[in-house]
């Protein structure tokens, strides 16, 4: 079968949607499937285009068998509300353009945000007579009116787009139960609600204890309790929790904060770290594959923050991560949202309320005289039952080839796109 991917993120960002695209394409490239992804060049989360990739405004590529067809995209920096939305426009223009040039798929899988794309997977599935698969990785209009960033025309300007994305798919697909139950909320039927979810990356359960070794050895970390948050490091994330939970607990030189990655809010908390003069916070830039399994099986204790109004908007892909590397999680987090209620049935961990710099340092704590071992168990036992590659993946290829062998798509002339 030809599947067309449409995704603004995609390999070699290693966090977020990037990942999540990547792994997809890939497993369905080594299952025998014509994979095509249409993206733009690598910029999250530093939001800023890699040398060898700068000054270009189209490229091909091929990798572990998927095509990646790449169009430009301005990419602002820093990034603001005004500029965002120039960002995805420019992508979605440069993504349709080069997805016409493209051999016609039997199915389209579009991967949302951002949610422009939905319009034009209506078009390009009325032109080439086939269906498309809309994929929530995040509520957009949810999270825009959540974290106030938008008036309420452009909001509703939103939600007309998200509704005619969702009823024009021929399949609405999402991460987790909460954010399904929201799609469901918008009248979209629930029998054309799929979950999607994301998988569990199988070669983090075997970290080496010398991996860990030698990350603490090279950044002079030895014999402290390590407590790391990886990842973007953007607005929705609230770090400044983490920032004001280390001031609180300056006195105890024992315990390390350790901040690593990226994004809009890194330099922001590089100024709060250094006005308060926090020698126990340490912030890393993204790691290489090799060293990141040596973060993980040094840490300690991971951490997941996010704002107090982010519910069910989102996923964050670290959770997953954490679980199956069998890191114990402390999340200051929404207690409605999945990631508690992940945490809570793992059993790897525990959540307490978000923006809360002195709950945060109790649990921390809290957690650092219990047996963290046990948690560690639990952790992978949760991430292999229920986010193995195995199910995961072949869920995704099996709706895949049923919407794209058998839902009819929106009807266009005779030979259109042929």
């Amino acid at each position: 079968m030809r599947i067309m991917i449409l995704s603004i993120n995609y390999w070699p960002e290693e966090t977020g949607i990037g990942a999540f695209t990547t792994y997809r394409a890939e497993y369905l490239a080594a299952a025998g499937h014509d994979v095509t992804v249409c993206t733009t060049f690598p910029y999250y989360p530093e939001w800023k285009v890699p040398q060898r990739y700068s000054g270009q405004l189209g490229q091909t590529e091929m990798r572990n068998g998927v095509r990646i067809v790449r169009s430009y995209a301005y990419i602002p920096n820093p990034v603001r509300t005004a500029k965002r939305i120039v960002h995805e426009a420019t992508f979605i223009l440069g993504c349709f353009l080069r997805a016409l040039t493209q051999k016609r798929p039997d199915v389209l899988l579009v991967i949302s945000p951002p949610l422009g794309l939905g319009p034009a997977a209506i078009v390009l599935s009325r032109f080439w007579r086939i269906p498309y698969v809309f994929d929530v990785e995040d509520l957009q209009p949810d999270a825009a009116a959540e974290l106030k960033m938008l008036p309420s025309w452009a909001l509703n300007f939103l939600y007309r787009v998200e509704r005619s994305a969702y009823k024009h798919a021929a399949l609405v697909s999402t991460l987790t139960h909460g954010m399904r139950d929201r799609i469901v909320s918008r009248g979209v039927p629930a029998q054309k609600v799929e979950l999607f979810e994301p998988r569990a990356d199988e070669s983090l359960l075997d970290l080496d204890q010398d991996e860990a070794n030698a990350f603490r050895r090279k950044y002079g970390l030895e014999g402290k309790f390590l407590v790391t948050h990886s990842g973007n490091m953007g607005f929705k994330q609230a770090l400044g929790v983490i920032v004001e939970a280390a001031a609180l607990n300056r006195q105890e030189d024992s315990t390390v904060f350790l901040l690593v990655g990226d994004g809009a809010e890194r330099e922001n908390i590089e100024g709060r770290v250094a006005q308060l003069r926090l020698g126990n916070v340490r912030l890393l830039p993204l790691l290489e594959a090799n060293e990141f399994r040596g973060l993980l099986g040094a840490s300690d204790l991971c951490l997941v923050t996010q704002q107090k109004s982010v519910s069910d908007i989102v996923f964050p892909s670290k959770v997953v991560t954490y679980l199956t590397a069998g890191r114990p999680v402390l999340g200051s987090v929404n207690g409605k949202s999945e990631v508690a209620r992940v945490i809570c049935e793992s059993g790897a961990g525990r959540i307490v309320e978000p923006e809360n710099a002195e709950a945060l340092l109790m649990a921390i704590h809290e957690l650092r005289g219990t047996d963290l071992n046990a948690c560690s168990q639990l952790a992978r036992e949760y991430a292999c039952r229920r986010w193995s590659s195995a199910r995961v993946l072949g869920h995704l290829e099996k709706m895949l080839q049923e919407i794209g062998t058998s839902a009819p798509g929106p009807l266009a002339p005779e030979g259109a796109g042929r």
